[in-house]
């Protein structure tokens, strides 16, 4: 008889065999080119991670461009401006565009090169000739040329905050045919020349006075051009209630520390500006920044802002679904979680860890559904209990405290077959790097745990939410799987489309397909 326990049958459809290798060495699934490259651009931004260098990500996103197809690449750089809100990524593929499939990088152009950041962005990838050519070339330069002259005078002084390369360096590289007076003399200022003053945009003369003491009226100009300056009290209030709301999030610390919130009224307005719905869906805020102002606010801040916070995250997390039937989220807690979300880069790596956006996302899900039930992993499920009517805040800090230990992706559903739960949906949030449980081939633990989950619930759907851009799941994609990245709002709209039924066999890439890529046109100006 042959060895039971080598042929033993495992019930359901036969299973995928893994086909890669993670980067802790363990058997896994890699992700077909477009969903690699989907992943790559809604969760890399080109620092090093746990596990991959930033020149790693690099080479890695530009062969995923390669395989998926210029078509593809440029749908995937819209979506990973427009609905991923990502930066560094979307302006990559939009350098490779300009190089590999000029036509098409004329329509993705205006829609991901869409505010002065961005723009620097493109040129900075250019100029390294990280994607095949150092110049900008014809092209390029009549788009960027197009982009100065879309913009007025007052929005391109705003632009020119920023270094390496500056609006300047920009300016002198494309030689921009002026088509009037003053944003000649715009030009000549940003480039360092003697220019009349009287001839200045007014803005620019107000901040000239401002900054030579002959006035004392704040101007309105980005917070970066003013913090550098001498301020007293009445000039950091006028700062304050001036500040756009993604200034305001980044900055309550240093009004509190230079009086600001002392200022009569003052409190008010600025936690009415940061619960505004309509400010927090412009300002295309990750929930993730918000839950870090919150844990960043000193004892200086008034409650009453703190709470404008909490309202604030109430919209930001306004995507995620209300999900029929019963509910688990396995948010990973393991050792490799501890990674800075973004990334490390000299100078300015984030304090928000893959585990604070895997918290927040369990505790986003448990808010809009109260009979949810988390299940914290590492090597094992971690047993912690959550109050459903506590705040998203509140429950992210629970779990974003008990970080540590291997990963193991497919102990939450083992648990749940141990336990034979009954479920309609599950949802990973995870950096897929499971190792705990690796097996030297066939299908993944994670997998057949699934099938065995699947058999008592036919029904019921896997989603993995990745927020690290290693191109390798757990969990082979079919009918009843989602994989999907990123770690904007737009991850719970997808998760609540493929709950409900709404999302074809292609899942996360078909959304992408069906990316209108439209004219070459400039759309209205981002205030990013």
């Amino acid at each position: 008889m042959a060895n039971r326990s080598l042929f033993k049958s495992i019930p359901g459809k036969k299973l995928p065999k893994t086909d890669t290798l993670n980067f802790e060495g363990a058997r896994a699934y890699a992700l077909p080119p477009k969903a690699a490259l989907a992943q790559y651009v809604a969760t890399g931004c080109l620092n090093s991670t746990f596990y991959a260098s930033a020149d790693t990500q690099l080479q890695t996103l530009l062969t995923f461009a390669r395989q998926a197809g210029p078509e593809f690449t440029a749908r995937t750089a819209i979506y990973a401006r427009e609905t991923a809100f990502m930066k560094d990524a979307p302006a990559v593929l939009c350098a490779w565009l300009a190089a590999e499939a000029p036509d098409l990088f004329l329509v993705v152009f205006p829609r991901v090169i869409d505010n002065g950041r961005m723009l620097r962005n493109f040129v900075q990838v250019i100029r390294s000739g990280a994607v095949g050519r150092k110049s900008l070339g014809t092209r390029p330069r009549r788009l960027v040329r197009e982009w100065l002259a879309s913009r007025d005078v007052g929005t391109l002084f705003r632009s020119s905050v920023g270094q390496a390369p500056s609006l300047a360096d920009v300016v002198k590289m494309v030689h921009p045919r002026p088509d009037s007076a003053e944003r000649e003399t715009l030009y000549a200022y940003l480039l360092g020349k003697e220019v009349a003053k009287e001839r200045l945009p007014e803005l620019v003369r107000s901040y000239e006075a401002f900054k030579t003491g002959e006035s004392r009226e704040v101007p309105d100009v980005p917070f970066e051009m003013l913090t550098s300056l001498e301020l007293g009290r009445k000039e950091w209030a006028v700062i304050a209630g001036n500040a756009s709301w993604q200034t305001t999030r980044m900055n309550l610390n240093t009004f509190a520390r230079h009086g600001v919130f002392e200022v009569p009224h003052l409190a008010a307005t600025i936690a009415g500006r940061l619960k505004n719905p309509n400010l927090v869906r412009r300002a295309r805020a990750f929930p993730y920044q918000l839950l870090m102002a919150h844990a960043s606010a000193g004892p200086d801040v008034p409650e009453s802002v703190k709470d404008a916070l909490q309202e604030a995250m109430e919209v930001a997390i306004s995507n995620v679904p209300e999900i029929e039937g019963r509910v688990y989220v396995c948010p990973d807690v393991s050792g490799s979680m501890s990674s800075p979300v973004t990334g490390h880069r000299k100078g300015s790596t984030s304090m928000v860890r893959c585990i604070d956006v895997a918290a927040l996302v369990a505790a986003a899900i448990l808010r809009k559904n109260r009979e949810a039930r988390v299940l914290p992993f590492e090597a094992k499920v971690v047993d912690l209990r959550l109050e459903p009517r506590d705040t998203v805040m509140t429950n992210a800090k629970k779990l974003a405290s008990i970080g540590g230990g291997g990963t193991n992706c497919s102990a939450p559903l083992a648990l749940l077959n141990k336990n034979k739960a009954k479920g309609d949906i599950v949802i990973f949030v995870s950096d897929n790097q499971s190792w705990v449980d690796a097996r030297n081939s066939g299908a993944s633990l994670m997998m057949q745990e699934w099938n065995k989950f699947r058999q008592r619930n036919p029904r019921a759907r896997l989603v993995c939410i990745d927020i690290q851009p290693y191109a390798t799941s757990q969990a082979a994609e079919r009918e009843d799987i989602l994989n999907v990245g990123g770690f904007s709002d737009a991850v719970f709209s997808l998760t609540g489309e493929f709950a409900a039924g709404r999302m074809t066999a292609d899942h996360w890439t078909g959304k992408i397909e069906r990316i209108v890529l439209g004219s070459g046109s400039f759309p209205p100006v981002a205030n990013l």
